[in-house]
């Protein structure tokens, strides 16, 4: 779509909101870290996990301003937007170490504020103050529609659910557009039915069977205040790319909605909140992608190139700074490394890499930094070696949830188990296509199984550090610079 005057005055808008940052920063450097993820991937563990250990002196290695003592303390302040709820690190630190159970999942924005008295290298004493900004990661997959009209949006979306992997998810809803005529008149019925089916659609992709990813719109699966508004109130229509909707049409109703989704949702979200992030994470979680075969992971590539896509990124110059802010350091993350044994853990990482590899290509002349890797914000589970049948299986222990199942066994949620959780392939590829390539939930033909166990944050003693895998690679990556 052309650039048109409101895209002018959105740009005009983020100049001054990047003036005025820029202005607060030079006497208070401050860095805004966005943390965001898909569904259940992790992303409140992950920032109540960072929180915990800089502000107790945690166990990180890999993390050279606090591993060798230049960090002199990290303490939380009153975050800086006054519109925007608090991250509550302490109720979520409650839930974790006193319940041993794992926080809700994100469903709005928050931020947290924290600041790190340090030394440089060369002796001088500093701070740097930390932004830290939650959100969730289905509203990022909404900005690409900024650049969409309704016609492209349609035309794409019905394209998708048309695969076929989607397809018998969309039954239903396709039955139903099927007899739908785009130039009759406006009908809100019609309009709430097949928003309802349409959703209906899209929760169904989201569910662990299988696991899609590239969902949007976002607020469809959490509308939040906006539940029943008309801004969330349509879905695609058989219309052609580069048509003209009649006056007073159903495809008029659904186009203008469309457009108020835009204006009411997206822009907002993009110039008050996205446009002013500095670095970025990403977390994945590749282990339900890999529950339900390739149609998931290949869905969740397209999803990852096209979350890339959306950030404007770059090496941070003052001129960015002053006008243009871009993000100049992206971390992509796999979650629940735990779930592995650490034999797993470089393939875990190699699948991650492979899924972003074009996408980060893409992004190579630009400056940016892009870093991948496996983790466990805190890790649930301990290693041992468990004897089958003459062979030395690497497993995991760990208490499972109260309700996990496995082989025909119901857990309470009090008893530790060892699990044997298989070996991810040492060609990446070989999960994303081949006739040899584990078929997933999704298939009734499944001849492997790589579900895992769902298991209890660890018990703690106290005064003990929450145990973590690589944790500290990603802050040394993340804001490692920022503290020399």
């Amino acid at each position: 779509m052309a650039f048109d005057f409101s895209d002018m005055v959105e740009e005009a808008r983020i100049s001054a909101r990047a003036l005025r940052d820029f202005s607060e920063g030079l006497f208070n450097p401050t860095l805004r870290l966005g943390i965001t993820g898909l569904s259940r991937a992790g992303k409140t563990v992950f920032i109540t996990a960072l929180i915990h250990g800089l502000t107790r002196g945690g166990r990180f290695p890999v993390f050279e301003p606090l591993a060798s003592g230049r960090i002199a303390r990290a303490r939380l302040e009153p975050q800086p937007d006054d519109a925007v709820p608090r991250f509550d690190y302490e109720r979520h630190v409650h839930t974790l170490i006193a319940e041993r159970a794992w926080p809700n999942s994100t469903v709005d924005i928050s931020e947290l504020r924290l600041v790190v008295d340090y030394q440089r290298q060369n002796g001088a004493e500093r701070t740097l103050t930390l932004d830290i900004v939650d959100y969730p990661g289905e509203w990022l997959l909404d900005l690409p529609l900024l650049n969409k009209s309704y016609e492209q949006w349609s035309k794409e979306s019905l394209a998708l659910s048309r695969g076929s992997a989607r397809s018998p998810l969309a039954s239903q809803w396709h039955a139903y557009l099927s007899d739908l005529k785009a130039e009759a008149p406006a009908d809100e019925q019609a309009a709430l039915t097949s928003a309802r089916l349409f959703t209906d659609y899209l929760r169904a992709c989201r569910d662990e069977r299988f696991a899609m990813s590239l969902l949007p719109p976002g607020r469809f699966l959490m509308p939040g205040s906006l539940a029943g508004s008309p801004a969330l109130t349509f879905a695609p229509l058989e219309v052609p790319e580069d048509g003209s909707a009649p006056e007073g049409s159903l495809w008029a109703m659904m186009r203008r909605r469309y457009q108020s989704y835009k204006d009411v949702v997206v822009r907002p979200f993009f110039r008050d909140h996205f446009a002013r992030l500095d670095r970025q994470v990403v977390l994945v979680d590749a282990l339900a992608a890999f529950n339900s075969g390739p149609d998931a992971l290949l869905d969740l590539e397209a999803a990852l190139a096209g979350i890339l896509d959306c950030f404007r990124i770059g090496r941070g110059t003052f001129l960015n700074a002053l006008f243009r802010p871009r993000i100049d350091r992206i971390l992509f993350a796999a979650t629940k490394a735990d779930h592995l044994h650490h034999s797993s853990h470089d393939r875990l990482e190699a699948v991650l890499r492979h899924a972003v590899n074009r996408a980060v290509m893409r992004a190579e002349d630009t400056g940016a930094a892009i870093d991948v890797v496996a983790l466990a914000a805190i890790r649930a589970t301990r290693e041992a070696q468990v004897t089958r049948d003459r062979d030395n299986l690497p497993s995991i222990l760990g208490t499972p949830i109260a309700g996990e199942k496995a082989d025909g066994e119901i857990f309470d949620g009090n008893a530790e188990v060892a699990t044997f959780p298989g070996e991810l392939p040492d060609d990446p590829q070989a999960l994303f296509e081949g006739e040899s390539a584990f078929r997933g939930l999704a298939s009734a033909q499944a001849d492997a199984d790589f579900r895992f166990l769902r298991f209890r944050p660890p018990r703690l003693g106290a005064g003990d550090a929450l145990p973590h895998i690589r944790l500290d690679r990603a802050l040394q990556f993340l804001i490692g610079d920022r503290l020399q």
